[in-house]
């Protein structure tokens, strides 16, 4: 019977065009039964927690790419990966489906902007079919040199000297190479060189390893060059380039590994150097042909920062200004430092800054070569002795190099910062790779370029008709992707941005790019808010790329709460009513019209204006002030800024315009560096001032709240300590002599070890998934049996972890302490999350008001600054609204909220804006407008001030 169902329902998605989903009960679904249209914009949208990422990612998407792997071969899913089947009864007229999530951050340093995209792999392409050599020495066009050439300088610069003439058989390439011996002397030749070391053909061959790379060079010629020799050497190179596909080797017998390469295509006359014939793989920084030899292509090196090591310049070194002699040997070090500053006649009393400056490169940097004095007193006898004085930073060097402890070396890189490499200054790319140029650029500034600067460059490249002709595709596919990053409102980018530093919606955006480049046709996309992180300006692009994409005969499932997108929507579900065990149902699925005319729809209220934020009154007044001078960190250009201290600030401008570098590299990391004495390193900026009102700074950002599945709300925001104190106090805990610990599943004694009090037993399989089983002792309860018969209120402490905040709140209410922290995490809108959620499957805004509800449960001061970087991320328009009540509790208890935000709602009811730009990266980092939301509306020159102008009048 059911197979005649699924039957039927398959043929009826086929006519209909439509994707039938029954009976999805992932997470909180409600066995909900839903019809899609296929080929369309589909928006998701309803509360926070309402069933929306359970609906599209942990069914639809889930069953679809579970589906398309199934039909590969078991080989080819080991490198794959497979997802559990969802729980649903049947899904028909699913096509192969992709996500676009936010969470999937990039974390190798290698990547960028241009590898991530592919962009790179066609400019390296460019650079290799159509790139001008010029010498990295000099400067001048490199010509290709012939042999008489060769023989001549040989002639001119190593006369007298005894030289091997080497031919290439493989350089910097894997391999064992059987039978190379042998394959050489039956070329004629009796030696060969393999990796620096002089072999004869006649011996044994050395076992080579298989995943090493080698360099092997024949030896054609051992000659001792002179004039009256010109002949053999001619020879001797024509024979060398005949076997070495016009490259050769020369080295001084004395040193046989070091080879100078010599090319019959490439070599600069007035130098000396010689270039490969340009292949892609040079300009990879990933391969060991063209990366620079100092970093290998990262460009960057890890470096000690004198401002790390001395943070507080005013200080006296008595008074501990250099903070590594707070370590074991500083004792030892601070007797040197007296012996020094007797020498130089100064007191380890005053403050550092007030030191001579020629004996304060001493103390950092070491003597050198000079010699001092040095006393020692002990408890039980006295010496001296003269030496050199290492300094601070050789020590912290050596000790880095030494030591076998992860703690210490830890602890010694506190004291370091990220530098660029000084020998390719960042580049990543040996200096001959740089030195090629298409355009009058090398690579690396064409990638340094932003993707609308980048775009003008390629559409205004004037090329030969043979180079045209070469370059044709190539060009075409770079200004087509050049031209769907600037689609989807990444124009501020440069190629050559780390991927590493990339936000979540970024990330998104740039799969959403490459996506829109591939033009597959007949897919399924389930995307998850990619208007994050997007001015509303650019939003409209963005609107564009996703119906392109639609158009070209896709479907897209878009989970969305910005205004502008759902109404751009063919379709919309609207999830709820509630939240948690409140959701999980479909309010609404139709077409936006019948949306706005939902009553039930919480989403409708606000897109029809029955429902709305208000406006505040009055605006709050400031209590002091907060003057950031001189910034210009990235692309800030040296602007002043002032921040009102005791309201709430909205940081605005369109993407890349410099808010984050402002707000997060500069501010924050100078007020902690200030208030909480860390050692962050701010952004380039001349001074911050106005932060002595401050005695606390607090940056609530997306990052998760822990690593592993033991971390949870509970644990987080400290409210598991009192649960646990609760169980203790209980008359079975305490006739068994039970304290609190015995309630923790991370410490041995009340927990299940089987499975170590996770619940679940981890199986690793070959090439399927890790199945997770329940363990079979504690039945997933994760605590022993004894400590479950310890119940308060007929709840154990497995059923308390398993509470919704909302639940929790009832179950608790004679405990007041306790209900303070859950108020805060119900207030913010997370009363539908689990206590005992494993931290892993929190989003990102649940993590950042997860921190926020932490944050107000403490006992205020009334002299925090709080810093927050998008908070309405994942937020329905009611959520939105809940957090304004938060942010506003915190400024009404006399702290400071600055919040960098898109979301007019928020912008409409701060009391304070700065807007920079007036666009993204080379085109921002300044000052656009100040004041009140008022007054921004009024400004023509503020994009964001256009948009608000709209709300505010609304």
């Amino acid at each position: 019977m059911k197979t005649d169902l699924e039957h039927n329902l398959r043929q009826e998605a086929h006519r209909q065009e439509t994707i039938v989903i029954k009976g999805a009960c992932s997470h909180n679904l409600r066995n909900i039964d839903l019809v899609l249209p296929r080929n369309r914009l589909i928006v998701m949208t309803g509360l926070s927690g309402s069933g929306k990422s359970s609906l599209a990612f942990d069914t639809i998407y889930a069953e679809g790419q579970r589906r398309y792997v199934e039909s590969l071969s078991s080989y080819a899913r080991q490198f794959l990966g497979q997802m559990d089947k969802p729980d649903v009864e049947y899904i028909a007229g699913l096509s192969p489906a992709i996500s676009i999530e936010q969470k999937s951050t990039i974390k190798n340093p290698r990547s960028t902007v241009g590898t991530v995209t592919e962009i790179y792999d066609y400019l390296r392409l460019l650079f290799a079919r159509i790139g001008k050599v010029h010498c990295p020495g000099c400067g001048k066009r490199v010509e290709s040199q012939s042999i008489q050439q060769i023989v001549d300088r040989m002639i001119q610069e190593r006369t007298g000297e005894n030289l091997l003439i080497l031919s290439p058989v493989a350089r910097e390439k894997k391999g064992e190479y059987k039978g190379l011996f042998e394959e050489t002397a039956r070329k004629g030749f009796s030696r060969c060189m393999v990796d620096g070391k002089i072999y004869r053909t006649d011996e044994e061959q050395p076992v080579l390893e298989k995943n090493r790379r080698h360099n092997i060079w024949i030896v054609v010629d051992r000659v001792r060059v002179k004039e009256d020799s010109t002949s053999r050497i001619t020879d001797s190179v024509e024979i060398a380039m005949s076997h070495g596909e016009g490259i050769i080797g020369l080295s001084a017998m004395e040193k046989p590994d070091d080879v100078e390469v010599r090319s019959e295509s490439f070599s600069c006359l007035d130098c000396g150097i010689s270039f490969e014939e340009l292949t892609p793989r040079m300009f990879s920084f990933n391969a060991p042909y063209g990366a620079c030899q100092a970093c290998h292509g990262l460009g960057t090196r890890m470096d000690f920062d004198p401002d790390l090591i001395v943070p507080d310049r005013s200080m006296a070194i008595s008074d501990g200004a250099i903070l590594p002699l707070k370590s074991p040997e500083g004792k030892f070090y601070g007797q040197m430092l007296e012996s020094i500053s007797r020498h130089f006649g100064f007191e380890l009393t005053v403050p550092f800054n007030e030191i001579p400056e020629y004996a304060q490169e001493i103390i950092l940097h070491g003597s050198g070569d000079d010699t001092y004095r040095f006393e020692f007193r002990g408890r039980r006898s006295e010496f001296s002795y003269e030496g050199r004085f290492e300094g601070v930073i050789p020590n912290l060097e050596r000790r880095f190099r030494e030591t076998a402890s992860d703690g210490m070396r830890q602890w010694i890189q506190g004291f370091m910062i990220s530098a660029p490499c000084d020998s390719c200054k960042g580049k990543r790319l040996s200096e001959k790779v740089l030195a090629v140029r298409v355009g009058g650029m090398s690579i690396a500034e064409v990638t340094d370029l932003s993707v609308t600067r980048s775009l003008d460059f390629f559409n205004s490249l004037e090329l030969t008709e043979v180079e045209n002709t070469i370059a044709h595709q190539v060009l075409k596919e770079i200004r087509t992707r050049l031209g769907f990053l600037k689609d989807v409102g990444l124009d501020y980018l440069t190629l050559s941005r780390q991927g590493t530093t990339l936000s979540g919606g970024e990330t998104q955006r740039i799969r959403l790019a490459t996506q829109i480049g591939s033009a597959l046709v007949g897919v399924l996309y389930v995307l998850d808010e990619p208007s994050i992180g997007l001015h509303q300006r650019d939003n409209r692009r963005l609107l564009n790329s996703l119906v392109g994409l639609r158009d070209l005969g896709n479907t897209l499932i878009v989970v969305e709460h910005d205004e502008e997108t759902i109404r751009e929507a063919d379709h919309v579900v609207d999830m709820g009513p509630g939240a948690g065990e409140l959701g999980g149902d479909i309010v609404f699925s139709g077409n936006v019209q019948g949306l706005v005319h939902c009553t039930d729809s919480l989403t409708g209220q606000y897109l029809s204006g029955k429902r709305k934020i208000e406006i505040p009154g009055k605006r709050r007044e400031r209590r002091g002030e907060i003057h950031v001078r001189g910034a210009s960190e990235n692309n800030l250009q040296d602007v002043d800024v002032m921040f009102p201290a005791g309201v709430l600030t909205c940081v605005t401008g369109v993407s890349g315009s410099g808010k984050s570098s402002l707000v997060n590299e500069i501010l924050f990391k100078a007020a902690s560096r200030e208030i909480m004495k860390t050692r962050s390193r701010p952004g380039r900026h001349e001074s911050v001032k106005g932060l002595e009102q401050f005695d606390k700074v607090i940056d609530i950002d997306q990052s998760p709240i822990g690593r592993t599945p033991r971390s949870n709300p509970a644990t987080y925001t400290n409210l598991y300590s009192d649960v646990r104190n609760i169980f203790a106090a209980t008359r079975l805990s305490r006739a068994r002599g039970y304290k609190a610990g015995r309630f923790s599943f991370n410490v041995k004694g009340g927990r299940c070890e089987n499975c170590q009090g996770a619940g679940l037993i981890t199986i690793e399989m070959h090439f399927l998934p890790d199945v997770y089983v329940v363990c079979d002792v504690c039945k997933g309860k994760r605590f022993n049996r004894e400590t479950l018969e310890v119940t308060y209120k007929g709840k154990s402490i497995y059923d308390v972890l398993d509470m919704s905040v909302a639940q929790a709140l009832e179950y608790f209410e004679a405990h007041p302490s306790l209900c303070r922290k859950l108020s805060t995490l119900s207030d913010v809108g997370l009363g539908y999350i689990r206590l005992g959620q494993p931290s892993t499957t929190l989003s990102g805004g649940e993590a950042q008001r997860i921190k926020l509800a932490s944050e107000l449960s403490r006992r205020a001061t009334g002299r925090t600054l709080y810093i927050l970087d998008e908070p309405t991320t994942g937020l329905h328009f009611e959520d939105v609204r809940k957090l304004l009540g938060v942010l506003d509790r915190l400024v009404d208890q006399g702290n400071t909220v600055i919040v960098i935000e898109h979301n007019l709602d928020v912008i409409k009811c701060a009391d304070w804006i700065v807007d920079l730009g007036p666009e993204g990266g080379d085109g921002g980092g300044k000052v656009v407008a100040v004041g009140t939301p008022e007054f921004l509306s009024g400004v023509k020159e503020s994009h964001t001030g256009q948009y608000l102008m709209r709300v505010m009048s609304f």
